[in-house]
C-alpha cells in the first residue's frame, strides 16, 4: 500500500538540523527505530497537545456561516502563537497554512482560502499542529455548522467513535493491527467506508515519525508491538460512499471519488504499561 501521507509530508526534521530541546537527555530508539519518550519529553508534548487542544476547541466555537476557512487559519496561528508555539504545519514542505481546512467531501490537506466560505448545513475538518520547546501536538477534529442532515450527523459520531474504538486497543503489548482492527470493524459495521492511502504516524520531535499507524488491517507493514513511551496520531478518515480519493491540482487537497461525505478525527496518544494517555484532550 502506497502511503500518500507519507509523500505529501515527509519527516520534517534533517539529522543535520535537530530541533533545540534545551539540554532533554536523547531519546530512546527501539531497534525499529521508534521513539520512546522520556518522561522529560512527555511533559513537553503534554504543553504541545494542550495547545493545539485548546485551539481546536476555540475554532469549534467561533466558526459560523460567512467565515472562510481563511479566517479559521489566521485564528489558529494567532492562538498558537500566543500560547509560546509555533504552527506545525505552515512552510512544512511548502503548505502555506497553519491548518489544515477541509468541507464536505474534501478529505484531507485542504488549503484555507478567502474564498471558501462556511455555509449552513457544512461539514468542516480542522487539523493542527503545535511545535513547543522541540516538540509537536497533532489533532483533528470534524464538526457541522449549523443542523446538517441526519446522514452527516451520524457519519460524525461513528468517526469519532472510530478514532476512540482504536484509542482503546492503545497500551503496551498490545499491536498496531489491534488499533487498526478496531477502527475497521467498527467503520464498517456501520456501512461507512475507511480511507486506506492516509494513515496515523509517530509524533514527537518531528511531525511524522514512525511508526505508521494503519485504521485498517494490512500485510504491507511489521505488526510493531506497543511499548510504554510510545506517542502515536491515531486519525481514521472515514467516508459515507467510497474509500477512493484523489488529489486536485493544487497538489494539496485531497477530496472523494464520488463527491460524498467525509469525517476525520485526531488525537494524539501516549503508550503506557497499563492503558494510553490523550495528549490532545480537549475536555
Amino acid at each position: 500500500m502506497k502511503q500518500l501521507r507519507e509523500l505529501l509530508f515527509p519527516s520534517q526534521n534533517s539529522k543535520k538540523n535537530p530541533p533545540k530541546t534545551k539540554g532533554l537527555p536523547p531519546i530512546k530508539k527501539s531497534r525499529r527505530g521508534i521513539e520512546i519518550k522520556t518522561e522529560a519529553e512527555i511533559e513537553i508534548m503534554r504543553v504541545s497537545g494542550k495547545i493545539v487542544a485548546t485551539v481546536l476547541k476555540e475554532i469549534q466555537e467561533i466558526a459560523k456561516p460567512g467565515m472562510t476557512t481563511a479566517d479559521l487559519d489566521a485564528y489558529a496561528e494567532k492562538r498558537i502563537r500566543e500560547m509560546g508555539a509555533t504552527p506545525s504545519f505552515k512552510g512544512y514542505h511548502g503548505f502555506p497554512a497553519s491548518i489544515c481546512a477541509c468541507i464536505n467531501d474534501e478529505v484531507v490537506h485542504g488549503i484555507p482560502n478567502p474564498k471558501k466560505v462556511l455555509k449552513m448545513g457544512d461539514i468542516v475538518k480542522v487539523d493542527t499542529g503545535a511545535f513547543y520547546n522541540g516538540y509537536h501536538g497533532d489533532s483533528c477534529i470534524s464538526f457541522p455548522i449549523g443542523k446538517i442532515k441526519r446522514q452527516g450527523v451520524k457519519l460524525l459520531e461513528v468517526a469519532e467513535k472510530a478514532m476512540y474504538q482504536g484509542i482503546e486497543q492503545v497500551k503496551a503489548g498490545n499491536y498496531l493491527m489491534d488499533i487498526a482492527g478496531a477502527i475497521q470493524d467498527y467503520v464498517e459495521k456501520n456501512g461507512f467506508s475507511v480511507v486506506e492511502n492516509f494513515v496515523g504516524h509517530g509524533v514527537g520531535r518531528n511531525l511524522h515519525e514512525e511508526p505508521s499507524v494503519f485504521n485498517v488491517r494490512t500485510r504491507d507493514l511489521p505488526n510493531v508491538k506497543l511499548r510504554s513511551g510510545m506517542t502515536l496520531a491515531i486519525e481514521p478518515i472515514v467516508n459515507v460512499g467510497s474509500n477512493k480519493t484523489r488529489t486536485l491540482k493544487d497538489r494539496w487537497t485531497v477530496v472523494t471519488i464520488d463527491k460524498c461525505l467525509s469525517a476525520q478525527f485526531e488525537h494524539t496518544v501516549l503508550v503506557t504499561d497499563d492503558g494510553y494517555e490523550i495528549l490532545t484532550w480537549r475536555d
